[in-house]
Protein backbone atom coordinates (compact mmCIF):
# COMPACT_ATOMS: atom_id res chain seq x y z
CA UNK A 1 0.00 0.00 0.00
CA UNK A 2 1.38 3.24 -0.96
CA UNK A 3 0.43 6.55 0.81
CA UNK A 4 -0.26 9.74 -0.37
CA UNK A 5 -0.27 13.21 1.33
CA UNK A 6 -2.15 16.25 1.08
CA UNK A 7 0.11 19.73 0.68
CA UNK A 8 -0.95 22.59 2.26
CA UNK A 9 1.12 26.16 2.29
CA UNK A 10 3.41 24.77 0.96
CA UNK A 11 3.98 21.66 3.13
CA UNK A 12 2.94 18.05 2.93
CA UNK A 13 1.43 16.49 5.23
CA UNK A 14 -1.25 13.65 6.88
CA UNK A 15 -4.72 14.11 7.07
CA UNK A 16 -6.38 13.24 10.31
CA UNK A 17 -8.35 10.25 8.52
CA UNK A 18 -7.96 8.39 5.21
CA UNK A 19 -9.80 6.12 2.88
CA UNK A 20 -8.59 3.30 0.36
CA UNK A 21 -8.20 3.72 -3.31
CA UNK A 22 -8.91 1.28 -5.11
CA UNK A 23 -7.33 -0.05 -8.81
CA UNK A 24 -10.10 -0.42 -11.38
CA UNK A 25 -7.95 -3.56 -13.15
CA UNK A 26 -8.34 -5.58 -9.75
CA UNK A 27 -11.31 -4.07 -7.21
CA UNK A 28 -8.31 -4.15 -4.93
CA UNK A 29 -7.08 -1.58 -2.51
CA UNK A 30 -3.74 -0.29 -3.43
CA UNK A 31 -3.02 3.26 -1.59
CA UNK A 32 -3.89 5.35 1.49
CA UNK A 33 -5.65 9.16 0.74
CA UNK A 34 -5.45 11.73 2.99
CA UNK A 35 -9.22 12.94 3.51
CA UNK A 36 -9.25 16.81 4.19
CA UNK A 37 -11.70 18.07 6.90
CA UNK A 38 -13.01 21.41 6.97
CA UNK A 39 -10.09 22.17 9.28
CA UNK A 40 -7.99 21.22 6.89
CA UNK A 41 -9.95 23.20 4.17
CA UNK A 42 -9.93 26.44 6.39
CA UNK A 43 -5.81 26.45 6.40
CA UNK A 44 -5.78 25.83 3.03
CA UNK A 45 -7.77 28.74 1.74
CA UNK A 46 -5.89 30.35 4.11
CA UNK A 47 -2.78 29.97 3.14
CA UNK A 48 -3.63 30.44 -0.55
CA UNK A 49 -4.86 33.52 0.36
CA UNK A 50 -1.58 34.53 2.72
CA UNK A 51 0.36 33.90 -0.58
CA UNK A 52 -2.23 36.20 -2.84
CA UNK A 53 -1.09 39.18 -0.71
CA UNK A 54 2.44 38.50 0.33
CA UNK A 55 4.92 40.51 -1.54
CA UNK A 56 6.80 37.29 -2.90
CA UNK A 57 3.68 36.42 -5.06
CA UNK A 58 1.20 40.19 -5.16
CA UNK A 59 4.83 41.35 -6.28
CA UNK A 60 5.95 39.69 -8.72
CA UNK A 61 5.83 40.40 -12.36
CA UNK A 62 3.72 38.79 -14.78
CA UNK A 63 6.86 37.93 -16.67
CA UNK A 64 8.50 36.31 -13.73
CA UNK A 65 5.37 34.34 -13.17
CA UNK A 66 5.43 33.29 -17.10
CA UNK A 67 9.18 31.70 -16.03
CA UNK A 68 7.81 29.92 -12.94
CA UNK A 69 4.84 28.14 -14.93
CA UNK A 70 7.58 27.62 -18.00
CA UNK A 71 9.87 25.62 -15.12
CA UNK A 72 6.73 23.91 -13.88
CA UNK A 73 5.41 22.82 -17.94
CA UNK A 74 9.13 21.34 -18.14
CA UNK A 75 8.79 19.51 -14.62
CA UNK A 76 5.51 18.22 -16.16
CA UNK A 77 6.82 16.73 -19.33
CA UNK A 78 10.13 15.29 -17.34
CA UNK A 79 7.86 13.30 -14.77
CA UNK A 80 5.24 12.29 -17.79
CA UNK A 81 6.07 8.51 -16.99
CA UNK A 82 5.37 8.77 -13.42
CA UNK A 83 2.24 10.98 -13.45
CA UNK A 84 0.80 8.60 -16.48
CA UNK A 85 1.47 5.32 -14.18
CA UNK A 86 0.16 6.52 -11.23
CA UNK A 87 -3.75 7.91 -13.24
CA UNK A 88 -3.29 4.46 -14.87
CA UNK A 89 -3.16 2.75 -11.77
CA UNK A 90 -5.63 4.58 -9.99
CA UNK A 91 -8.14 5.57 -12.66
CA UNK A 92 -7.68 2.49 -15.22
CA UNK A 93 -7.36 4.38 -18.04
CA UNK A 94 -5.21 2.79 -20.14
CA UNK A 95 -1.39 3.73 -20.40
CA UNK A 96 -0.98 4.47 -23.98
CA UNK A 97 -3.90 7.52 -23.33
CA UNK A 98 -2.39 8.73 -20.18
CA UNK A 99 1.20 8.93 -21.49
CA UNK A 100 0.27 10.50 -24.82
CA UNK A 101 -2.49 13.05 -22.81
CA UNK A 102 0.10 13.62 -19.61
CA UNK A 103 2.92 15.02 -22.00
CA UNK A 104 0.56 17.03 -23.70
CA UNK A 105 -0.65 18.56 -20.71
CA UNK A 106 2.53 20.79 -20.68
CA UNK A 107 1.72 22.22 -23.45
CA UNK A 108 -0.95 24.08 -21.25
CA UNK A 109 1.49 25.34 -18.82
CA UNK A 110 3.89 26.64 -21.81
CA UNK A 111 0.51 28.42 -23.25
CA UNK A 112 -0.33 30.36 -20.05
CA UNK A 113 3.41 31.15 -19.39
CA UNK A 114 3.19 32.74 -22.21
CA UNK A 115 0.42 34.27 -21.74
CA UNK A 116 1.12 35.49 -18.42
CA UNK A 117 2.86 39.09 -19.16
CA UNK A 118 0.23 40.13 -22.40
CA UNK A 119 -2.86 40.49 -20.04
CA UNK A 120 -3.09 43.79 -20.64
CA UNK A 121 -5.99 46.65 -19.82
CA UNK A 122 -7.52 49.10 -21.99
CA UNK A 123 -7.28 53.66 -22.20
CA UNK A 124 -10.73 54.58 -22.34
CA UNK A 125 -11.75 57.70 -24.64
CA UNK A 126 -13.42 59.49 -22.35
CA UNK A 127 -16.35 62.29 -22.66
CA UNK A 128 -14.27 64.72 -20.23
CA UNK A 129 -11.70 66.62 -21.13
CA UNK A 130 -10.09 66.39 -17.83
CA UNK A 131 -9.58 63.20 -17.50
CA UNK A 132 -7.74 60.11 -18.09
CA UNK A 133 -9.59 56.64 -17.70
CA UNK A 134 -7.98 53.47 -18.11
CA UNK A 135 -8.89 50.00 -17.02
CA UNK A 136 -6.71 47.59 -15.48
CA UNK A 137 -7.02 44.05 -15.15
CA UNK A 138 -5.95 42.21 -11.88
CA UNK A 139 -6.28 38.60 -10.25
CA UNK A 140 -9.66 38.24 -8.24
CA UNK A 141 -8.07 36.21 -5.41
CA UNK A 142 -8.75 32.67 -4.31
CA UNK A 143 -9.48 30.02 -6.97
CA UNK A 144 -11.22 26.92 -5.46
CA UNK A 145 -10.61 24.26 -8.08
CA UNK A 146 -12.38 20.92 -8.10
CA UNK A 147 -11.46 18.44 -10.58
CA UNK A 148 -12.96 14.69 -11.13
CA UNK A 149 -10.69 11.26 -11.22
CA UNK A 150 -10.58 11.07 -15.52
CA UNK A 151 -8.31 13.45 -17.17
CA UNK A 152 -7.36 14.99 -14.17
CA UNK A 153 -4.05 16.29 -14.81
CA UNK A 154 -5.62 17.62 -18.33
CA UNK A 155 -9.11 19.07 -16.36
CA UNK A 156 -6.50 20.59 -13.61
CA UNK A 157 -4.11 22.58 -16.12
CA UNK A 158 -6.82 24.44 -17.44
CA UNK A 159 -7.87 25.91 -14.34
CA UNK A 160 -4.60 26.34 -12.61
CA UNK A 161 -2.46 27.64 -15.35
CA UNK A 162 -4.46 30.64 -16.04
CA UNK A 163 -5.48 31.36 -12.42
CA UNK A 164 -1.51 31.22 -11.80
CA UNK A 165 -0.90 33.45 -14.65
CA UNK A 166 -3.19 35.89 -13.86
CA UNK A 167 -1.83 36.15 -10.28
CA UNK A 168 -4.35 33.88 -8.28
CA UNK A 169 -3.84 31.54 -6.10
CA UNK A 170 -5.69 28.16 -6.10
CA UNK A 171 -6.71 25.59 -3.88
CA UNK A 172 -7.66 22.18 -6.07
CA UNK A 173 -9.77 19.70 -4.74
CA UNK A 174 -8.92 16.18 -6.17
CA UNK A 175 -11.87 13.59 -6.37
CA UNK A 176 -11.83 11.15 -4.01
CA UNK A 177 -12.44 8.62 -6.39
CA UNK A 178 -8.48 8.43 -7.76
CA UNK A 179 -6.80 11.49 -6.12
CA UNK A 180 -3.11 10.20 -6.97
CA UNK A 181 -1.96 11.76 -9.55
CA UNK A 182 -3.19 15.08 -8.06
CA UNK A 183 -1.40 14.40 -5.03
CA UNK A 184 2.20 13.56 -6.91
CA UNK A 185 1.58 16.22 -9.20
CA UNK A 186 1.52 18.72 -5.78
CA UNK A 187 5.33 16.74 -5.31
CA UNK A 188 6.28 18.19 -8.97
CA UNK A 189 4.42 21.56 -8.25
CA UNK A 190 6.73 22.34 -4.88
CA UNK A 191 10.11 21.89 -7.03
CA UNK A 192 9.08 24.99 -9.92
CA UNK A 193 10.12 27.23 -7.19
CA UNK A 194 6.53 29.34 -6.36
CA UNK A 195 5.72 30.72 -3.15
CA UNK A 196 4.02 28.41 -0.52
CA UNK A 197 0.34 28.57 -0.57
CA UNK A 198 -0.07 29.75 -4.61
CA UNK A 199 -1.11 26.09 -5.19
CA UNK A 200 -2.56 23.95 -2.70
CA UNK A 201 -3.75 20.40 -2.94
CA UNK A 202 -6.57 18.21 -1.30
CA UNK A 203 -8.64 15.78 -1.02
CA UNK A 204 -12.12 13.99 -0.28
CA UNK A 205 -15.52 13.68 -0.34
CA UNK A 206 -18.80 15.99 -0.58
CA UNK A 207 -17.61 17.53 2.71
CA UNK A 208 -14.70 18.69 1.86
CA UNK A 209 -15.80 20.30 -1.77
CA UNK A 210 -18.98 22.45 0.44
CA UNK A 211 -16.26 23.85 3.13
CA UNK A 212 -14.08 24.83 0.25
CA UNK A 213 -16.63 26.09 -2.42
CA UNK A 214 -18.60 28.48 0.31
CA UNK A 215 -15.29 29.50 2.16
CA UNK A 216 -15.81 33.43 2.95
CA UNK A 217 -12.13 33.72 1.26
CA UNK A 218 -12.42 31.83 -1.67
CA UNK A 219 -13.55 34.41 -5.05
CA UNK A 220 -14.14 31.94 -8.13
CA UNK A 221 -14.92 28.34 -7.97
CA UNK A 222 -13.64 26.33 -11.47
CA UNK A 223 -15.34 23.35 -11.40
CA UNK A 224 -15.83 20.00 -13.03
CA UNK A 225 -18.53 17.32 -12.71
CA UNK A 226 -21.76 16.71 -13.03
CA UNK A 227 -25.07 18.71 -13.17
CA UNK A 228 -26.24 17.66 -9.89
CA UNK A 229 -22.75 18.50 -7.96
CA UNK A 230 -22.72 21.63 -9.93
CA UNK A 231 -26.03 22.51 -8.36
CA UNK A 232 -24.52 22.02 -5.10
CA UNK A 233 -21.54 24.27 -5.99
CA UNK A 234 -23.90 26.84 -6.92
CA UNK A 235 -25.99 27.14 -4.20
CA UNK A 236 -23.06 26.76 -1.92
CA UNK A 237 -21.33 30.01 -3.61
CA UNK A 238 -24.13 31.89 -2.60
CA UNK A 239 -22.46 32.05 0.86
CA UNK A 240 -19.80 33.98 -0.18
CA UNK A 241 -20.25 35.61 -3.55
CA UNK A 242 -18.10 33.86 -5.81
CA UNK A 243 -18.13 33.36 -9.64
CA UNK A 244 -18.19 30.23 -10.95
CA UNK A 245 -17.26 28.27 -14.23
CA UNK A 246 -18.62 24.87 -14.69
CA UNK A 247 -17.36 22.30 -17.12
CA UNK A 248 -20.33 19.43 -16.77
CA UNK A 249 -21.15 16.47 -18.52
CA UNK A 250 -22.69 16.26 -22.13
CA UNK A 251 -24.58 13.61 -24.60
CA UNK A 252 -23.27 14.74 -26.99
CA UNK A 253 -24.22 13.88 -31.47
CA UNK A 254 -21.92 12.10 -33.47
CA UNK A 255 -23.64 12.82 -36.55
CA UNK A 256 -22.63 10.94 -39.92
CA UNK A 257 -24.29 11.93 -43.40
CA UNK A 258 -24.39 9.96 -46.63
CA UNK A 259 -21.45 11.57 -48.29
CA UNK A 260 -18.87 10.85 -45.53
CA UNK A 261 -15.93 9.11 -45.62
CA UNK A 262 -17.28 5.80 -43.94
CA UNK A 263 -14.36 4.67 -42.54
CA UNK A 264 -12.77 7.97 -41.18
CA UNK A 265 -16.14 8.29 -39.55
CA UNK A 266 -16.25 4.83 -38.24
CA UNK A 267 -12.48 5.81 -36.71
CA UNK A 268 -13.61 8.64 -35.34
CA UNK A 269 -16.96 7.69 -33.54
CA UNK A 270 -14.78 4.30 -32.04
CA UNK A 271 -12.22 7.09 -30.75
CA UNK A 272 -15.33 9.13 -29.53
CA UNK A 273 -17.05 6.76 -27.30
CA UNK A 274 -14.78 3.77 -27.00
CA UNK A 275 -11.37 5.58 -26.06
CA UNK A 276 -11.08 6.23 -22.63
CA UNK A 277 -13.25 3.71 -21.64
CA UNK A 278 -16.04 5.93 -22.97
CA UNK A 279 -14.79 8.09 -19.96
CA UNK A 280 -14.91 11.14 -21.16
CA UNK A 281 -17.49 14.82 -20.80
CA UNK A 282 -17.18 15.16 -24.76
CA UNK A 283 -17.86 11.30 -25.62
CA UNK A 284 -19.64 10.99 -28.38
CA UNK A 285 -22.62 8.90 -27.47
CA UNK A 286 -25.33 9.52 -29.52
CA UNK A 287 -24.53 8.09 -33.36
CA UNK A 288 -26.64 10.28 -35.44
CA UNK A 289 -26.92 8.51 -38.49
CA UNK A 290 -28.76 8.75 -42.10
CA UNK A 291 -30.53 5.60 -42.74
CA UNK A 292 -29.39 4.91 -46.50
CA UNK A 293 -25.57 3.80 -44.56
CA UNK A 294 -27.03 3.01 -40.94
CA UNK A 295 -26.77 -0.47 -42.29
CA UNK A 296 -23.15 -0.91 -43.25
CA UNK A 297 -21.47 1.68 -40.68
CA UNK A 298 -23.08 0.05 -38.37
CA UNK A 299 -21.54 -3.88 -39.09
CA UNK A 300 -17.90 -2.01 -39.84
CA UNK A 301 -18.75 -0.21 -36.02
CA UNK A 302 -19.99 -3.70 -34.39
CA UNK A 303 -16.44 -5.23 -35.96
CA UNK A 304 -14.50 -2.50 -34.85
CA UNK A 305 -15.90 -2.84 -31.20
CA UNK A 306 -15.90 -6.93 -31.36
CA UNK A 307 -12.26 -6.79 -32.12
CA UNK A 308 -10.78 -4.16 -29.62
CA UNK A 309 -8.31 -5.49 -26.85
CA UNK A 310 -9.78 -5.20 -23.55
CA UNK A 311 -7.27 -5.57 -20.94
CA UNK A 312 -5.06 -4.42 -17.94
CA UNK A 313 -4.29 -1.08 -18.72
CA UNK A 314 -1.03 -1.19 -18.21
CA UNK A 315 -0.29 -3.41 -21.48
CA UNK A 316 0.36 -0.98 -24.08
CA UNK A 317 -1.63 -3.40 -26.36
CA UNK A 318 -5.09 -2.75 -24.44
CA UNK A 319 -7.23 -0.41 -26.15
CA UNK A 320 -10.25 -0.27 -23.61
CA UNK A 321 -9.24 -0.82 -19.99
CA UNK A 322 -11.66 -1.10 -16.83
CA UNK A 323 -14.29 1.91 -15.90
CA UNK A 324 -12.94 3.61 -12.68
CA UNK A 325 -15.55 2.14 -10.00
CA UNK A 326 -17.94 -0.57 -9.79
CA UNK A 327 -20.69 1.90 -9.22
CA UNK A 328 -19.99 3.40 -12.82
CA UNK A 329 -20.25 -0.27 -14.34
CA UNK A 330 -24.04 -0.87 -12.32
CA UNK A 331 -25.14 2.21 -13.65
CA UNK A 332 -24.75 1.36 -17.27
CA UNK A 333 -26.10 -2.38 -16.70
CA UNK A 334 -28.84 -0.74 -15.20
CA UNK A 335 -29.61 1.72 -18.14
CA UNK A 336 -28.74 -1.00 -21.13
CA UNK A 337 -31.44 -2.79 -19.31
CA UNK A 338 -33.95 -0.05 -18.77
CA UNK A 339 -33.24 0.91 -22.87
CA UNK A 340 -34.06 -3.00 -23.74
CA UNK A 341 -36.99 -3.10 -22.10
CA UNK A 342 -37.83 0.45 -24.23
CA UNK A 343 -36.76 -1.25 -27.45
CA UNK A 344 -33.81 -0.60 -28.03
CA UNK A 345 -31.75 -3.69 -29.72
CA UNK A 346 -28.64 -4.34 -29.04
CA UNK A 347 -25.86 -4.63 -31.93
CA UNK A 348 -22.87 -5.82 -29.18
CA UNK A 349 -21.65 -6.08 -26.10
CA UNK A 350 -23.56 -5.04 -22.94
CA UNK A 351 -22.66 -8.02 -20.77
CA UNK A 352 -20.37 -7.97 -17.71
CA UNK A 353 -17.34 -10.30 -18.41
CA UNK A 354 -16.50 -12.81 -15.97
CA UNK A 355 -13.48 -12.29 -13.65
CA UNK A 356 -12.20 -9.50 -11.35
CA UNK A 357 -12.03 -5.68 -11.74
CA UNK A 358 -14.59 -2.62 -13.17
CA UNK A 359 -14.73 -4.12 -16.89
CA UNK A 360 -17.35 -3.49 -19.29
CA UNK A 361 -17.24 -4.05 -22.81
CA UNK A 362 -17.73 -2.01 -26.31
CA UNK A 363 -21.59 -1.69 -26.37
CA UNK A 364 -23.87 -0.70 -29.10
CA UNK A 365 -27.38 0.02 -28.85
CA UNK A 366 -29.75 1.22 -31.77
CA UNK A 367 -32.85 3.12 -30.46
CA UNK A 368 -34.00 4.26 -33.62
CA UNK A 369 -37.47 2.09 -33.25
CA UNK A 370 -37.31 3.50 -29.25
CA UNK A 371 -37.24 7.20 -28.81
CA UNK A 372 -38.04 6.99 -25.34
CA UNK A 373 -34.76 4.72 -24.40
CA UNK A 374 -33.00 6.51 -20.97
CA UNK A 375 -29.72 5.40 -23.13
CA UNK A 376 -30.11 8.39 -25.24
CA UNK A 377 -30.60 11.19 -22.89
CA UNK A 378 -28.64 9.65 -19.65
CA UNK A 379 -25.01 10.20 -19.67
CA UNK A 380 -23.35 6.77 -19.13
CA UNK A 381 -19.54 8.07 -18.75
CA UNK A 382 -19.02 4.18 -19.99
CA UNK A 383 -18.55 2.85 -23.74
CA UNK A 384 -21.93 2.52 -24.54
CA UNK A 385 -22.93 4.40 -27.66
CA UNK A 386 -26.93 4.89 -28.67
CA UNK A 387 -27.66 4.97 -32.48
CA UNK A 388 -30.77 6.83 -34.07
CA UNK A 389 -31.16 7.60 -37.77
CA UNK A 390 -32.30 10.06 -40.04
CA UNK A 391 -33.45 10.90 -43.40
CA UNK A 392 -33.06 14.63 -43.72
CA UNK A 393 -31.03 17.56 -42.75
CA UNK A 394 -33.68 18.68 -40.45
CA UNK A 395 -34.15 15.52 -38.72
CA UNK A 396 -30.24 15.36 -37.98
CA UNK A 397 -30.37 18.83 -36.27
CA UNK A 398 -33.32 18.07 -34.57
CA UNK A 399 -32.29 14.46 -33.27
CA UNK A 400 -28.82 16.73 -32.23
CA UNK A 401 -30.13 19.38 -30.55
CA UNK A 402 -33.11 16.80 -28.27
CA UNK A 403 -30.80 17.08 -25.64
CA UNK A 404 -30.47 19.37 -22.03
CA UNK A 405 -26.74 19.02 -22.58
CA UNK A 406 -24.94 21.41 -25.12
CA UNK A 407 -21.24 20.51 -24.79
CA UNK A 408 -19.42 19.29 -28.17
CA UNK A 409 -20.75 17.38 -31.16
CA UNK A 410 -19.33 15.97 -34.40
CA UNK A 411 -20.26 16.09 -38.20
CA UNK A 412 -19.28 14.26 -40.75
CA UNK A 413 -19.90 15.29 -44.67
CA UNK A 414 -17.99 16.24 -47.64
CA UNK A 415 -20.39 19.06 -48.17
CA UNK A 416 -18.70 22.06 -47.41
CA UNK A 417 -21.80 24.27 -47.58
CA UNK A 418 -24.01 21.69 -45.34
CA UNK A 419 -21.45 21.72 -42.95
CA UNK A 420 -21.70 25.24 -42.42
CA UNK A 421 -25.24 25.07 -42.18
CA UNK A 422 -24.61 22.51 -39.19
CA UNK A 423 -22.45 24.52 -37.83
CA UNK A 424 -24.70 27.46 -37.57
CA UNK A 425 -27.80 25.03 -35.93
CA UNK A 426 -26.36 22.55 -33.49
CA UNK A 427 -26.42 24.50 -30.18
CA UNK A 428 -23.33 22.92 -28.00
CA UNK A 429 -19.92 24.56 -27.25
CA UNK A 430 -17.76 22.59 -29.70
CA UNK A 431 -18.19 21.58 -33.38
CA UNK A 432 -16.15 18.97 -34.59
CA UNK A 433 -16.18 18.75 -38.71
CA UNK A 434 -14.55 15.41 -40.28
CA UNK A 435 -12.31 14.99 -37.02
CA UNK A 436 -13.19 13.87 -32.77
CA UNK A 437 -11.77 14.60 -29.66
CA UNK A 438 -9.25 17.29 -31.14
CA UNK A 439 -7.68 19.73 -28.21
CA UNK A 440 -5.41 22.25 -27.77
CA UNK A 441 -4.56 25.26 -25.35
CA UNK A 442 -5.21 27.96 -28.04
CA UNK A 443 -8.25 26.60 -28.30
CA UNK A 444 -11.71 27.31 -25.72
CA UNK A 445 -13.74 24.05 -24.57
CA UNK A 446 -16.73 24.41 -22.88
CA UNK A 447 -20.66 24.50 -23.17
CA UNK A 448 -23.96 25.22 -22.07
CA UNK A 449 -27.23 24.19 -20.90
CA UNK A 450 -26.57 21.36 -18.69
CA UNK A 451 -23.00 21.40 -19.83
CA UNK A 452 -22.34 24.53 -18.06
CA UNK A 453 -20.67 27.82 -18.72
CA UNK A 454 -17.45 29.75 -18.70
CA UNK A 455 -15.15 28.51 -20.90
CA UNK A 456 -11.41 26.45 -20.19
CA UNK A 457 -8.09 26.87 -22.92
CA UNK A 458 -8.08 29.68 -25.00
CA UNK A 459 -7.61 33.45 -24.04
CA UNK A 460 -10.43 34.00 -22.53
CA UNK A 461 -9.72 31.63 -19.74
CA UNK A 462 -7.04 33.80 -18.74
CA UNK A 463 -9.54 36.71 -18.43
CA UNK A 464 -11.80 34.71 -16.56
CA UNK A 465 -9.44 34.70 -13.58
CA UNK A 466 -8.94 39.16 -13.47
CA UNK A 467 -11.23 41.70 -12.70
CA UNK A 468 -11.90 45.23 -14.29
CA UNK A 469 -10.45 48.13 -12.03
CA UNK A 470 -11.75 51.43 -13.37
CA UNK A 471 -8.65 54.49 -13.24
CA UNK A 472 -9.97 57.67 -13.09
CA UNK A 473 -7.18 60.22 -13.16
CA UNK A 474 -8.32 64.21 -13.10
CA UNK A 475 -5.37 66.26 -15.35
CA UNK A 476 -6.50 69.17 -14.82
CA UNK A 477 -4.66 71.87 -11.95
CA UNK A 478 -7.66 74.25 -11.40
CA UNK A 479 -10.08 73.63 -8.25
CA UNK A 480 -12.98 72.08 -8.39
CA UNK A 481 -16.11 74.25 -8.09
CA UNK A 482 -18.56 72.51 -7.03
CA UNK A 483 -18.16 70.02 -4.14
CA UNK A 484 -22.30 68.77 -4.78
CA UNK A 485 -21.33 68.23 -8.71
CA UNK A 486 -20.74 64.47 -9.94
CA UNK A 487 -17.72 65.44 -12.11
Amino acid sequence: MQTFQQYIGGAFEDADTTFDSRDPATGAPWAKMPAASEADVDRAVTAAEAAFFSPDWAEMTATQRGKLLMRLADLVAENAPRLAELETRDTGKIIRETSAQIAYVAEYYRYYAGLADKIEGAHLPIDKPDMEVWLRREPVGVVAAIVPWNSQLFLSAVKIAPALAAGCTVVLKASEEAPAPMLEFARIFDQAGFPPGVLNVITGGPQAGAALTSHASVAHVAFTGGPETARHIVRNSAENLASTSLELGGKSPFIVFDDADLESAVNAQVSGIFAATGQSCVAGSRLVIQKGIKAEFLQRLKEKAEAVVIGMPQDMDTEVGPLCTLRQRDHAVRLIEASLQAGARLVTGGVVPEGQGYFFPPTVLDCSDAPTAPCLSNEFFGPVLSVVDFETEAEAVEIANNTAFGLASGVFTQNLTRAHRMIRKIRAGIVWVNTYRAVSPIAPFGGHGLSGHGREGGLQAVLDYTKLKAVWLRTSDDPIPDPFVMR
